[in-house]
């Protein structure tokens, strides 16, 4: 019998595990929020993923659970944990991927380099925090936030009252420095459950209204130190949180050549969209691997460069499938991965992937090829 993973949430991340999943003989099951995305594809059970009953149903026909993301309650993995099921990322390390304090907290004892930070529990700490940092922070909500949600900019501590106002008993919020940033990068690692863990080479990320719009790998210019620092900085947050499958670790590189850490995520991750096509063996495969505790693939690329492009939005009125056949007409070098979403303005409905041996050259094809999807 193939060995069954278990899938928690129904995602594009879901979805692109599947064809993976299929080539090395895993049988993937998914627990969908709703049909939709991989729940088209995968055998397939639609609930509730914070209902106890319905996670640990879904339990009994797998051999390890992992996730398309990180939004299961700590309460629900440790159950299914103290029940015997095999999770992947385990609840101890996922709960750093679950509350930005926490990953702070427990960076800073791991001696990881990170912006300046500080709990606030109201807006008189928060004024305190600002008058430190020259008139300016980054205020987060600790749990919940993705692509911009949850991340304000402030200059004054009233800004950020709302959400003060809706804390509970003794919650407070993370600030941060504002961080002049050069740049932003990201540092896959994959880590075995037996401790084997391999390193993708670093990617620049462009970001535009807080969602990643471009991936380029390896990042461009980058100093033989800087690719050290940034793995080194991987592999030490992946050995000392304890985690297993893809983590993503995304990174400031700033104007005085520091390299910071700004937030976690154990699953796949926008940024390792394109080892899918320019890696010796994809982050969805990879995460498999190292759930099911199988030997890690060579994660070294297949070109010298390879650029991610998302699809953002999509187009207005229309759908993504009636533009195929013109985007692969005008570029056969690219590769075009939906996620069958409907479009709608700023969502991630699919990338592009392009390698080769120009930069500008797999640039310009990259963005050429997303254009005719918006």
């Amino acid at each position: 019998m193939a060995l069954r993973v278990g899938v928690i949430g129904g995602g594009q991340l879901a979805r692109m595990m599947i064809a993976p999943a299929v080539e090395i003989g895993i049988d993937l099951r998914v627990l969908a929020e709703a049909e939709g995305m991989a729940a088209q594809l995968a055998a397939t059970a639609v609930g509730d993923y914070r209902d106890l009953d319905t996670v640990r149903a879904f339990a009994e026909d797998v051999d390890v659970i992992t996730f398309d993301h990180e939004h299961v309650p700590q309460d629900v993995l440790r159950a299914l944990v103290a029940d015997g099921v095999a999770v992947h990322p385990g609840p101890d390390a996922l709960q750093f991927a679950q509350d930005k304090l926490a990953m702070r907290a427990r960076l800073a004892e791991l001696g990881v380099p990170q912006p300046e930070w500080a709990a606030v529990h109201d807006t008189a700490e928060l004024q305190r925090f600002l008058d430190a940092q020259g008139g300016a922070a980054v205020v987060k909500t600790p749990r919940g936030g993705y692509d911009g949600k949850g991340v304000r900019v402030v200059r004054a501590a009233g800004e950020a009252q709302d959400w003060f106002d809706a804390l509970g008993d003794g919650e407070a919020l993370l600030a941060e420095e504002l961080v002049p940033f050069v740049r932003e990068l990201a540092q896959q690692v994959a880590r075995r459950r037996g401790g084997e863990m391999l390193a993708y080479p670093v990617v620049e990320t462009v970001q535009r209204d807080g969602v990643c719009a471009e991936v380029i790998a390896p990042a461009p210019a980058a100093a033989e130190r800087l690719v050290e620092v940034a793995e080194g900085i991987g592999r030490t947050i992946a050995e000392g949180l304890g985690v297993t499958g893809m983590l993503a670790v995304e990174l400031f590189e700033t104007d005085d050549e520091r390299i910071l850490v700004n937030e976690l995520a154990m699953r796949p991750h926008n940024s390792g969209h394109w080892s899918q096509d320019g890696a010796v063996t994809g982050q969805f495969e990879q995460h498999l691997r190292a759930v099911a505790d199988l030997p890690l693939g060579a994660t070294a690329p297949r070109a010298s460069w390879s650029v991610m492009v998302n699809i953002l939005g999509g187009p207005v009125g229309g759908t993504l499938d009636e533009r195929f056949a013109s985007a692969m007409a005008e570029h056969p070098d690219a590769k075009i991965h939906t996620y069958g979403k409907e479009p709608r303005p700023g969502r991630k409905v699919g990338h592009v992937n392009v390698v080769g041996e120009d930069l500008d050259d797999a640039v310009y094809v990259a963005r050429a090829a997303a254009a005719h999807f918006a």
